[in-house]
């Protein structure tokens, strides 16, 4: 019987401790600061957040995804405690995390189930920017973690681009130096073997239609199953009330090979299930975010997940 095996991607909204790190800028996130970020919030949002990840996945399966990459987490001690909260614990997901050097301290992650997925490598790439005034400009690092996944190589590279706070062309030569250096990465990789299996996840900051993740599929021979998932009504996040698909997955075409390879693909989709969105006002029907500025409301995440499905042969 062919097995379905859902990949999946999930910006979780600044999933910090309730630590003070003095290297990092994680004051907003402490018991005492104007967030309030108490221990009771915080067992919420591991609750919560827990619960989606279990769930993501079209509804003609029961099994959790087996592959999870995650943007906005502070560090270790987060991962392991979502990893053991209450819906995730008989998962039994291990993770692949490295500190970055961002100023906020938050970092992208991989979950994954190592009975299903057997880890062979990984390691982080900078993104190397400059601010205005010719300093480095600090940002998350790109993961990427090589294994093995239905008796097939496949490397996965997790993302979380510069966000568009001061202006989506202001920032957007950021973004491009992140896509050139996916690009570089997966140059490499195709280096080391030709018929490699390579996915592309993350929060780009950007839509299937910009020039940074169009610079990736033109140039690295990916394709982007996410350009039909995204429409006026449809999206991962929603700014000022117009829908953006900033999270996807691209992969190397040879997916689709069915006479080479023990997984194809089969489906892509947003996860956008009513449980994760606001029920009435004006905001009805968006992501039901933890905080809207400094104003705790109690919810998951303020994206949606996204993920698709791997078919085995």
């Amino acid at each position: 019987m062919n097995r379905i095996y859902t990949i999946a991607f999930y910006n979780i909204e600044n999933l910090f401790d309730l630590e003070n790190d003095p290297r990092t800028n994680d004051d907003d996130f402490l018991p005492t600061s104007h967030k309030r970020w108490t221990p009771k919030r915080y067992e919420n949002k591991l609750r919560k957040i827990g619960s989606v990840i279990s769930k993501i996945g079209e509804d003609d399966h029961d099994e959790a995804p087996v592959i999870v990459g995650l943007a906005e987490v502070e560090n270790k001690t987060v991962l392991n405690d979502l990893v053991k909260s209450e819906h995730l614990i008989d998962e039994d997901y291990s993770y692949v995390h490295y500190d970055s050097a961002d100023e906020r301290g938050i970092d992208v992650a991989l979950l994954y189930k190592s009975d299903v997925f057997e880890v062979t490598s990984s390691e982080t790439f900078s993104v190397y920017l400059q601010d205005d005034d010719g300093q480095r400009d600090y940002t998350r690092d790109i993961l990427l973690v090589e294994g093995r996944l239905n008796d097939e190589n496949i490397a996965i590279l997790v993302n979380h681009w510069s966000s568009r706070r001061d202006g989506e062309k202001v920032t957007e030569p950021k973004r491009i130096a992140a896509a050139k250096k996916v690009n570089s990465i997966i140059r490499n990789l195709k280096t080391k073997s030709e018929n490699m299996k390579i996915l592309v996840m993350g929060d780009f900051n950007d839509n299937p239609d910009n020039h940074s993740v169009e610079l990736m599929e033109d140039e690295s021979g990916l394709f982007n199953p996410f350009k039909t998932a995204w429409s006026k009504d449809k999206g991962s996040l929603n700014h000022d009330f117009e829908w953006n698909l900033f999270d996807q997955i691209l992969f190397t075409t040879n997916i689709f090979d069915r006479n080479n390879s023990f997984l194809t693909y089969h489906d892509a989709d947003v996860f956008d299930d009513r449980s994760l969105t606001q029920f009435r006002g004006k905001f009805k029907g968006q992501p039901f975010r933890t905080y809207v500025g400094k104003k705790y409301k109690g919810g998951y995440s303020d994206h949606f997940p996204v993920f698709i499905e791997l078919k085995s042969n």
